[in-house]
């Protein structure tokens, strides 16, 4: 299959993005004295390195590896957990940080898991969000972008391991095929 790339968000408007967001988690955790930013592998990672540089509070930093998708565009719906957190998170202030929410399947199955720790808080913050894919609702109380139902890139999203490098997130452009 061929496929083309158009640019949809700036490496700068990324940038812009993630110092707004790193500024409001500031403000709304100034009373806080510990916070454990959960990273979803392994497509949080670009947002999750730069949004921890941006916030000046005490984060501990955690990850999960949670598949619903393999090396397909769609999520098959079948959420595995494949890697679970080491850090504690009873009693504790947590913030789980996705790249991209599409159909909310995978989201709401790690929210749901993590709540039966009993953290202090739960709260979601994603890059992306796909609101005319949901499924299944989940609260997001972070919002990089609202994006239209389109297949993205690059910024750590991937198609099939590859892209995860680009530092903008780019649009997928399926080439027809001429058979």
């Amino acid at each position: 299959m061929d496929y083309t790339i158009e640019e949809l968000i700036s490496a700068e408007s990324l940038a812009s993005k993630v110092k707004e967001i790193g500024t409001q988690i500031e403000k709304d955790y100034s009373n806080t004295d510990e916070i454990i930013l959960i990273g979803l592998l392994r497509g949080s990672t670009v947002f999750l390195a730069d949004l921890a540089r941006e916030i000046t509070l005490d984060a501990k930093i955690d990850f999960m590896v949670v598949s619903s998708y393999g090396n397909s565009m769609n999520s098959s719906r079948e959420v595995k957990i494949k890697k679970d957190l080491e850090e504690d998170i009873s009693g504790k202030h947590i913030i789980i940080v996705e790249d991209i929410i599409d159909t909310g399947y995978t989201l709401e199955k790690v929210r749901e898991y993590l709540l039966l720790r009993e953290p202090a808080s739960l709260k979601i913050c994603t890059l992306l969000d796909k609101p005319e894919r949901r499924e299944v609702e989940v609260p997001v109380d972070y919002t990089g972008y609202t994006i239209p139902d389109v297949f993205v890139i690059g910024y750590g999203i991937d198609y099939a391991q590859r892209h995860r490098n680009l530092p903008y997130i780019g649009k997928v452009i399926m080439k027809e095929s001429k058979s």
